[in-house]
């Protein structure tokens, strides 16, 4: 729906269409209130009110403009409300051009109250006096285009807009938009969008910045041609949009949206690149934003970047609602949470202990993954933090992190746990460990596995043998000393 605006100078606006002169033609086809022609009429720029009615409409003019001791506005309306009744009552005896004033001043009062309905009456009988000047007449045009259009009336109003286009010189950015709008309404996306496209061009050649939901119809306007202009098209004409609003008014959803249309695109590193944007801004407050920017920076190879967005994540403290049931009804209800935006849940431990580690920040990978793995339910987090430990010379704590995993069970490529695990007793010189370890793996079908787990047996029993030899040779020296 397209809501009035009611502006602060529309007194003075209403005053000025009553007595001012307008340069726009002198001869125009008059209107009916459904639109149907009448034969031409020689409509005048400015005429006098007979002595009587302007005395009158002086008082409510006067009325209308009266403000309180704070100087605030404070019309006396139940004067403005008798006179313009008296005037009425006697309308069949005063002049066309007199009544044409006298609904003008009535279609402000009701505009004034919000009665949409008696305005556009007010105004159409305006409309219908032959005697009307242009400037009433014009500004009669646009008043009831908008009244038409508040009320949904969507086809009178566009005509009255366009009617009133078509009789004055200089048309506004804002008059296209309220065309654009509803050209919206009606489902005519293409002359919405034109409409709107002309209002943002003025509105820069009038020197000031085009109005937000200006951009966001045209967006919407274009998404609803995607069937017609196709959706590669569709995507970037909304993207221009959205670049332009992301600088123009820097919200989240803009954001969220240009990046959208980026991933759509397969534009993957701008996505990242305005994602990360809208991180630097603080717009983001959702898991899923902090999780989608972490991954894209994974696959740009920004492993540092995504553990540091994660982690900040895990800081950010929100309000959020969160649904539960209610244990007296049994219903759903919402309440009101707080608590981290990134959750240390065993997926997002995961994802930012993987960051940490392909950054090769390793000492920060460890702890993260102790986390979840204690908090997984099965043992592969086990089992990838026993290979850090072992990576890291730490022995024991890869031995016990392996044991765990592997009794958690849920493990692809078991044989390969069984083969790490060897290696680490080897490493410990625990050589019959090592052995039973690399026998379970030799019992793998895959031949490539057989054969490396095989190898590691005959290379355990050798340095086995050479260990005992060495241990021997310090004995017997140590026995001659």
């Amino acid at each position: 729906m397209i809501k009035v605006n009611k502006k602060n100078n529309f007194l003075y606006l209403f005053i000025v269409l009553a007595l001012s002169i307008m340069y726009t033609p002198s001869y125009l086809n008059a209107q009916t209130a459904d639109d149907k022609p009448k034969k031409q009429i020689k409509y005048r720029k400015a005429r006098a009110l007979s002595s009587k009615v302007a005395k009158q409409m002086a008082k409510v003019y006067e009325a209308l403009e009266l403000v309180n001791e704070e100087g605030e506005p404070s019309p006396d309306m139940e004067t403005v409300t008798k006179i313009l009744t008296d005037l009425r009552n006697q309308k069949d005896d005063i002049k066309s051009y007199d009544r044409s004033v006298m609904w003008n001043a009535w279609g402000f009062v009701y505009y004034s109250d919000a009665k949409y309905l008696k305005a556009i009456e007010a105004y159409e009988s305006l409309m219908a006096e032959p005697e009307v000047t242009i400037p009433l007449r014009v500004g009669a045009l646009l008043t009831l285009g908008q009244l038409h259009l508040s009320q949904e009336n969507y086809d009178k109003g566009i005509n009255y807009v366009l009617q009133w286009m078509d009789e004055v010189e200089t048309v506004t950015a804002q008059s296209w938009s309220l065309l654009g709008r509803a050209y919206y309404s009606v489902e005519d996306y293409r002359k919405a969008l034109s409409s709107l496209e002309k209002a943002i061009s003025l509105a820069e050649e009038e020197g000031y910045k085009p109005k937000e939901n200006w951009y966001n119809i045209m967006a919407a306007s274009i998404g609803e041609l995607k069937a017609e202009i196709g959706e590669k098209e569709s995507y970037l004409r909304q993207l221009e949009i959205y670049e332009i609003l992301v600088n123009l008014y820097p919200k989240k959803q803009y954001f969220l949206q240009l990046g959208g249309i980026y991933g759509e695109l397969g534009r993957e590193k701008d996505y990242m690149i305005t994602l990360k944007a809208a991180y630097a801004k603080d717009l983001l407050n959702r898991e899923g934003e902090y999780l989608a920017l972490a991954q894209l920076l994974l696959l740009n190879k920004n492993p540092y970047w995504a553990a540091e967005v994660l982690v900040s994540g895990q800081n950010k403290i929100v309000t959020y609602n969160e649904t539960v049931l209610d244990d007296k009804t049994g219903e759903e209800i919402k309440i009101e949470k707080t608590g981290p935006v990134i959750k240390n849940n065993e997926k997002n431990l995961k994802l930012l202990a993987d960051s940490w580690r392909m950054a090769q920040e390793i000492d920060k990978a460890i702890p993260v993954l102790e986390q979840a793995a204690k908090l997984s339910k099965d043992g592969k987090a086990y089992v990838l933090l026993g290979n850090l430990y072992l990576a890291e010379d730490k022995l024991d704590k890869a031995v016990d992190s392996i044991k765990k995993g592997l009794k958690k069970g849920k493990i692809d490529k078991i044989s390969q746990v069984h083969l790490t695990l060897g290696q680490a007793y080897f490493e410990l010189q625990k050589f019959e460990e090592a052995k039973k370890e690399f026998r379970i793996a030799a019992r793998d079908k895959n031949k490539k596995t057989k054969t490396t787990a095989n190898n590691w047996i005959k290379y355990t029993e050798n340095e086995e043998i050479r260990v005992k030899n060495l241990a021997l040779r310090r004995d017997y020296i140590q026995s001659q000393s």
